[in-house]
C-alpha cells in the first residue's frame, strides 16, 4: 500500500464529498491561487486512498490545475455495499465517468490512475469510447501494467484473498504487522500520525471490495491493444513509474508505453508510488505533460 509522506492538507486544498449520479465519493480538492489551466481527476490503487496523492496537491495547484483525488467505492471514507457487482472494474470505471461528468466545469479533465486505479481508468476510457468522444484531455497510467500483477505479488495477494472470508480486517492487520517485524529487513520509521492513518484506512476498507479488486489484480486481462486503438489520435497518454516496481516490472510498463505510443517517464529514486515517494519530480512530470 502507498504511504503518504504527510497528512496535513496544504492551504490550497480541502476535504469534501463529491456528489455524482452514482453516489458520493470522499475527495481531496485543490484550487489554484491564480488562473486555472485545467483540472485533473486522480484515482488511487488497491488498498489506497485519496491521501496517496496529498503531496501532489500543492505543486499541481501551483502549476494552475484544479485537482481532485478520490477514494474509490469501497475504500476508506467512501464506503460501499457488500455486493461484489459494485467493485468490478466495469462498475468502478462507471464511477470514474460519473466523477468526470461532475468535474468537467473547466472542460475535459486530465485523468490519472495509480496501480489498480490505472486499470480502472483504462476501463472507463474503453467504455466511453464505445459511446462517443472521450471526455478527458489526457490519460496517465501511473505504476500500472498491461495485465495481471507480478507472480510474487500475486502470491501475496492470494494469501489475502484466502483469509478475507475467515478473518476480520483488524486481525489481518495485526498479522501483516507481525510479518513486517519478522521480515528481516529494516522498515522505515513512520510518523505516529501516518502509522495511525494507515491502520485506520485499512480497517475502513469494505472487505468485499478487497476480495473483488484483489481477484482482478491476480488475473487481469491485457487490454492494452484495445486501449491503443481508442486513444490513438484522440487522447494523449503518459505512462509514468518509479525506477523499480514490485507490482509490474518497469520493463513491462515501458513495453506497455511503446504499444500505446505513449509518452514515458521514469521517476528516479522511486518505487511503486512515485506520487508519495518523489512527489516534486512526479508533479513536475505531470504538469509538463498536461501542458
Amino acid at each position: 500500500m502507498s504511504t503518504p509522506p504527510f497528512l496535513t492538507l496544504p492551504d490550497c486544498a480541502r476535504a469534501e464529498r463529491v456528489v455524482t449520479a452514482r453516489g458520493e465519493f470522499a475527495a481531496l480538492r485543490a484550487e489554484p491561487a491564480g488562473p486555472v489551466r485545467g483540472s485533473a481527476l486522480l484515482v488511487p490503487g488497491f488498498t489506497g486512498s485519496k491521501e496517496d496523492f496529498i503531496a501532489l496537491l500543492e505543486p499541481l495547484a501551483s502549476a494552475g490545475y484544479r485537482v481532485t483525488a478520490v477514494d474509490q467505492r469501497g475504500q476508506y471514507e467512501t464506503g460501499g455495499p457488500d455486493d461484489p457487482a459494485a467493485y468490478t472494474v466495469d462498475a468502478l470505471g462507471a464511477d470514474v465517468r460519473a466523477l468526470t461528468d461532475v468535474l468537467a466545469q473547466d472542460g475535459p479533465p486530465h485523468l490519472l490512475g495509480h496501480s489498480f486505479g490505472g486499470q480502472v481508468v483504462r476501463e472507463a476510457v474503453l467504455a466511453a469510447a464505445a459511446e462517443g468522444p472521450l471526455p478527458w484531455r489526457s490519460l496517465t497510467l501511473m505504476a500500472t501494467g498491461p495485465g495481471a500483477i507480478d507472480p510474487a505479488e500475486a502470491a501475496r495477494t492470494k494469501l489475502l484473498l484466502d483469509v478475507l472470508p475467515v478473518m476480520t480486517l483488524e486481525e489481518i492487520w495485526q498479522v501483516m504487522r507481525q510479518m513486517d517485524e519478522s521480515g528481516g529487513e529494516p522498515k522505515p520509521v513512520l510518523e505516529p500520525a501516518v502509522a495511525q492513518f494507515l491502520h485506520r484506512r485499512w480497517v475502513a476498507n469494505v472487505p468485499r471490495a478487497l476480495a473483488v479488486t484483489g481477484g482482478h489484480l491476480v488475473a487481469a486481462p491485457d487490454r492494452v491493444d484495445e486501449l491503443a486503438a481508442v486513444t490513438a489520435g484522440a487522447l494523449p497518454v503518459l505512462v509514468l513509474s518509479g525506477a523499480r516496481d514490485y507490482a509490474w516490472p518497469v520493463a513491462e510498463q515501458s513495453g506497455m508505453a511503446q504499444r500505446l505510443g505513449a509518452h514515458r517517464v521514469v521517476v528516479a529514486d522511486a518505487g511503486h508510488s512515485p506520487n508519495a515517494e518523489q512527489p516534486a519530480a512526479t508533479a513536475e512530470a505531470l504538469a509538463a505533460f498536461w501542458a
